[in-house]
Formats: structure tokens, sequence, C-alpha cells
């Protein structure tokens, strides 16, 4: 599937706009994976899918796949581990999920309730202020991420030609904290309060990812990858934009270019006051972000802020929902195809909404024809 004039595949073009070569037209790749999980758990897909797989649906569609692991069943390519020596217990009742991780220094509980698109949402963070923050520290120590050359595979076969092979490496130590072990309001606390300690545990953090680093650029056949980080800037100031997050990146990206991969970070939240910022990230690609109605910038911002880095996706998310006329829908993508192209690979900011019928899969699949056709 996806040959393009029976010279170029999905998978070869996704790379030429990372290598800023010629593409023949615009470049659709938008995220339906969650959608069709979604259906398949729970109403059921709509009659003209109803017995399609999700590659199926893709090629149906003409689309290309980004990502290997996401709701396709594949393995991550990312396995993290704790050693023997943690302790860890998980007891279930329901929708309702508690996990416990033993330490010397205390346990760390974390609370999780399965949400309707069948997704574990975390309700209450293992570290609840700096009194944890030792028990986390010993619990860094005995955790490692690495990369699983065999689970890549797999995801690359089960992708095919639809498009380069993707998967996201963990998140910046500063979004780790902020995101997966702690409430936003404790973490900032925590931050003022004591500095010093929260930065020892953003080093131990950033330690447990040298292995997986170091496996990748090892391996040497992963082209494109994505920094799963979730920036939303409320979740940051600019100084600790400045102070904790950017040195990061310019080490683990500068580490990756060195090795020939190309990168891209995922921002799907407001980033109005991070756009300054944008066109001097060393990513070569800015994922997700989301401009109005949806977001807090417009097109044009974007376009005067991110320099020659590739922009992925760019179409809200709501303009595929019967709220909006196909005509807006359209008129968005000329405007991001005439802003942003060749440097782009367009998308749905971030994701077909789960709940979507079949009319707003029609919408995605008279884009992909006006990517294919209509400028042919």
């Amino acid at each position: 599937m996806s040959r393009v004039n029976d010279e170029l595949t999905d998978r070869e073009l996704n790379l030429r706009v990372f290598r800023a070569e010629p593409v023949p037209h615009p470049f659709f790749q938008p995220r339906m994976e969650p959608w069709y999980a979604w259906h398949v758990e729970g109403p059921g897909l709509p009659e003209r899918y109803a017995n399609m797989s999700l590659l199926e649906l893709y090629d149906d569609l003409r689309l290309s796949m980004r990502y290997v692991h996401y709701y396709t069943g594949m393995p991550d390519p990312v396995q993290v581990r704790l050693s023997d020596e943690v302790e860890v217990e998980v007891r279930q009742d329901g929708d309702r999920q508690v996990k416990v991780l033993t330490t010397p220094h205390g346990k760390l509980v974390e609370k999780l309730h399965l949400t309707v698109d069948k997704t574990w949402r975390t309700v209450e963070f293992p570290v609840k202020g700096r009194q944890d923050l030792p028990a986390l520290k010993w619990l860094l120590q005995r955790r490692t991420a690495t990369f699983s050359p065999e689970n890549f595979e797999a995801g690359s076969r089960f992708v095919g030609d639809r498009g380069e092979p993707q998967f996201w490496l963990p998140k910046s130590p500063y979004q780790a904290l902020c995101q997966q072990w702690m409430k936003l309001e404790d973490f900032i606390y925590a931050l003022a309060d004591a500095p010093a300690e929260v930065e020892e545990v953003m080093n131990l953090i950033d330690r447990t990812y040298d292995p997986l680093y170091e496996g990748l650029v090892d391996y040497g056949g992963v082209n494109i990858v994505n920094f799963g980080e979730n920036i939303h800037q409320q979740l940051l100031s600019p100084a600790y934009f400045e102070k904790y997050i950017i040195p990061w990146y310019e080490k683990r990206v500068g580490q990756l270019r060195e090795a020939g991969v190309f990168t891209h970070v995922h921002i799907d939240g407001y980033f109005r006051q991070l756009l300054p910022y944008l066109a001097e990230l060393p990513f070569d690609g800015l994922e997700a972000l989301t401009p109005e109605p949806q977001g807090d910038a417009t097109l044009e911002d974007m376009a005067e802020h991110i320099g020659d880095k590739v922009l992925l996706d760019g179409i809200p998310a709501v303009l595929f929902l019967p709220t909006y006329p196909e005509k807006r829908l359209m008129d968005c993508v000329k405007r991001v195809v005439e802003l942003f192209h060749p440097r782009l690979v367009l998308g749905i900011s971030d994701e077909l909404p789960e709940g979507a019928d079949q009319d707003s899969v029609e919408r995605v699949r008279r884009v992909s024809e006006w990517c294919r056709d209509g400028l042919a």
C-alpha cells in the first residue's frame, strides 16, 4: 500500500520531509488509532468500516501512519524496568487500581481509575511532596529505561510502507515529575522549597535514560523519534523552561543528532508564551501545535515563530466535528499547506476525537483525497 506515482512510498515521503527533499504533494499523516480503538471497545465501528482492521482503515482512507505502538497492539520499543529490590504490589477492584512501591524510605502509593476509553488514568500520584523524595530517589537508582530493537522491528513491520516507523521517548525530568510522579501543585511547592533536592531527583531521572539513548544510538536503524513531552505552558514558566527543560533537550537531542536521528517534540497544550522559543529549540520538528479555535495561537503566529522546522499536524481536531462546517476545515487545511508545505507532516492536532462519527471520518478521507489528488 501507499506507493505514490509508483515511485515513492509513504515511508520514503516521510523521510523526505525531514530531509528537506522535494515531495510531490502535501503529506497527510493523521492519528486514527485512538478513534479506532474506542469504537472497537465501545459502540462498534461505523457501518462502512465495520469489518476493517486498523491497517485496512488506514489503507482505505489512503493515510500514512506514524507510531508503531500507539493503540496498535505492538510492543513499546522503550522498556522501563525496576530491579528486583523494589517490592511492587498492584491491587485492582473493578475500575480502580492501587499500585504500591515499597522502599526503605516509605511506600509510594499511586491510585488509578479506568476511564470509559479503557485507559488507566492517575487520580493520586505516588509522590505527595518533599517528604517522599528520598523514597523516589532510592527507587530511581533501581530503575532503567532501555531500547528494544526487537520491539521496534516488530512495529516497523506492522507499519510497513505506510510511514517511517516512530515512537516516543520518556519525558524530560521536569515533565516526568510534574506529569507522572507528582501533582503539579505539589511539584511546584517542592521545587520552590527544596530546589537542590528536586534537581537531584531530576538528575537521577536523566541517568535512568542513559542505557536507552546509548542503545538507540548503537542500533543505528531508527530515523525519527518523538519526545513525548505533552508541553502545556500552564505546567511551567518561561524561567523554568529555560533552566530545566531546554538544556536537557539540547543534551539529548544533540546525542541523537550526532547519530543521524531526526527528532520532534509533542506540544499539545496552550503555547503562546512559548512562541519566542520555538525556532531555537534543537528539534527538527514540532508536533501537535494546535491553532485557534482549539488552541491559543493562530496559524500565522506559528509560521512566524517556528523557523524552518517541520510542523507535524496543524489541523485543530474540533474542525472534524459537525460543530464546524466542512468548508472551514478545508479552508484551514489549505492555509496550513500554504504556510508550511513542504516542511509539513499534515495531521490532526492531535488526533481524531474518539467519539467522532462516520461523517467525521469521511472528512478525514476528503482531506486525504485533496492532499494526494487535488494538487497532483
